[in-house]
């Protein structure tokens, strides 16, 4: 039974990095899509705030995957979860967030809520990325 599930825990793996591939390879063409197309309608060469934002948040999702990617690589090659990786992978999404949000739109709560949010993950990145560089004594 254990002989089964590790292979098909292997086959999920690879399904989820084909898939991811795939959707990382689209988001790619369509960023580049999307910077062709505002860069050519006129005005030529000038880009409003609103095409800004959208490339930018677009540029940030691509690498979000291509971050998600990299998590389940190192997950295939040594079968843990590298909890750097996904606190990486959370600061990009919340930095891709805040980039396109519009404050109008949320109370002040939220917006509240968030920066908590991203205090708290980036605090956790730097204790996690700290634990990591720092040498282990051999006593």
């Amino acid at each position: 039974m254990q002989a089964f599930l590790k292979k098909f825990e292997q086959v999920v793996i690879i399904a989820l990095i084909t898939m991811m591939i795939v959707v990382v390879l689209l988001a790619t063409l369509e960023l580049g899509w999307i910077i062709i197309k505002d860069i050519i309608t006129p005005p030529l060469f000038l880009l409003e705030i609103g095409e800004l934002l959208e490339i930018f948040g677009f540029f940030l999702l691509v690498l979000i995957g291509v971050e998600l990617l990299e998590t389940i690589k190192a997950y295939l090659a040594a079968k843990v979860v590298h909890v750097e990786i996904v606190l990486e992978v959370a600061l990009i999404a919340i930095a891709r967030k805040v980039i396109i949000l519009d404050l109008e739109k949320y109370d002040s709560l939220t917006v509240l809520g968030m920066a908590g949010l991203i205090l708290s993950v980036a605090a956790a990145f730097y204790v996690v990325r700290r634990k990591i560089n720092t040498p282990r004594s051999t006593s």
